[in-house]
């Protein structure tokens, strides 16, 4: 019997890096007995990616024509966010499993064949999840490969690699990101769609759609396992390597993990250690001697503040019964 994988890609206004993640989906190695096909949601594309979608699938033979691509569908979900475009998806997809992959991602030759290994050795596990690398070119500057005391987190660019070791339960380590997650796909019918008050919209900043998706599984008891050998790697735009945008960063991501998580909804008022993160990075920062210290307190100071913005906003979509808190 042959098994099949759905490859699923929600893009956005970036035609070229599509371009470039389907390039090398297709350099990747099929096992022979699956059946793997690509699924694209074009989110709110001005750009040119409704053509670049056309001409792949209008180019495309069947594969007793001697064609090595893998076949591709898509449609277009007008309404911007990601998850609007992931929602768009969940009733197409047809797959035993489905494979999350952004549209800034390149995977290797043997990407497939890892994903379709694990699938058939772990049957019973609702989610597998892999490794997300920076895709670094060398040009990078040296502070974002500190792992001293004053390195930066999160980073510019996505970063999850819990080891070279398989983790089972790695969300007690830290939740997986969406972007390298393979799905059973009855359970993404169960579970339901993803929350649409909260993910990034267009190029912004925000995030824990995913997060706010995987906790609602778990808590309905599917099981997740981390695969090291399961790896994408994430492209590196040299115009986020600035402190100004980990900063930004730092901040909305926080922002939306608080609002997410729900810690502390039950406070009548601000909670006081989050003032105290404020004031100690604030403090930290003027007295900072060095480059490495200033730039770290920066960073913890912004998501130290995204911190209290996700609070209330938590606070508040709590109590209009809009908040996208895990059950």
């Amino acid at each position: 019997m042959r098994h099949t994988l759905t490859v699923l890609i929600s893009t956005h206004n970036r035609a070229e890096l599509l371009g470039r993640t389907l390039h090398y989906l297709n350099r990747a190695r099929v096992p022979s007995d699956w059946n793997v096909d690509i699924l694209v949601i074009a989110n709110a594309c001005t750009d040119g990616t409704h053509a670049l979608l056309q001409r792949y699938v209008a180019t495309t033979r069947g594969p007793g024509d001697g064609d090595s691509r893998l076949p591709l569908r898509w449609q277009a979900e007008p309404t911007p966010g990601k998850s609007h475009a992931q929602n768009r998806a969940l009733p197409l997809l047809r797959a035993e499993r489905t494979a999350f992959v952004d549209d800034d991602h390149r995977v290797d030759a043997g990407y497939l064949e890892s994903v379709c290994r694990a699938a058939s050795s772990h049957p019973d596990v609702e989610i597998l999840c892999g490794r997300i690398l920076p895709d670094w070119d060398g040009s990078e500057p040296a502070w974002v490969h500190d792992q001293g005391p004053y390195r930066i987190y999160p980073l510019p660019v996505p970063r999850y690699d819990l080891g070279d070791a398989p983790v089972e339960s790695p969300q007690e380590i830290a939740t997986p990101g969406g972007g390298n997650w393979i799905v059973r796909t009855d359970l993404l019918a169960r579970v339901g769609p993803f929350a649409t008050t909260i993910g990034p919209v267009g190029r912004g900043l925000g995030g824990s759609e995913d997060k706010e998706w995987y906790w609602r599984a778990i808590k309905r008891g599917a099981r997740a396992l981390y695969l090291p050998e399961i790896v994408q790697y994430h492209f590196v735009d040299p115009t986020r390597l600035t402190l100004g945008y980990a900063m930004r960063k730092a901040f909305e991501r926080t922002a939306g993990a608080v609002r997410v998580g729900g810690e502390t909804l039950g406070a009548a008022r601000l909670p006081a250690y989050m003032v105290r993160k404020v004031a100690q990075n604030a403090v930290a920062l003027i007295t900072s001697g060095s480059a490495a210290k200033r730039r770290f307190h920066c960073v913890r100071l912004a998501g130290a503040l995204g911190e209290i913005k996700g609070h209330w906003q938590a606070r508040r979509e709590r109590a209009s019964g809009t908040g996208p808190v895990c059950e």
